[in-house]
């Protein structure tokens, strides 16, 4: 029966990833003292990095995408519904 692959919290991703930016010390020691491949360490690091603006980012600029997707979908369902309520009273004879 196989290894079975070793799972890492955030948290541990993210020290790991933060003392790799620091720079302080070279990949290869931090990928030894926390006990993971320095390929890995690379990887935590890079999506850190690629991930830090997001962290800064205006949060309302998400809500109004969100509220503006929301409204168009509503608007839609409106409109189809309107339509079918035309529909039945055409049918009905009202």
């Amino acid at each position: 029966m196989g290894r079975q692959r070793r799972q890492f919290s955030a948290g541990f991703k993210a020290k790991v990833a933060l003392e790799a930016i620091k720079g302080q010390r070279t990949i290869r020691e931090i990928a030894s003292t926390f006990a993971v491949h320095p390929n890995q360490v690379t990887e935590w690091k890079r999506q850190a990095l690629d991930q830090l603006p997001e962290v800064f980012s205006d949060g309302r600029s998400r809500a109004d995408r969100s509220d503006e997707e929301l409204k168009s979908e509503l608007y839609g369902q409106i409109g189809r519904l309107q339509m079918e309520l035309e529909w039945l009273k055409k049918k009905s004879g009202l």
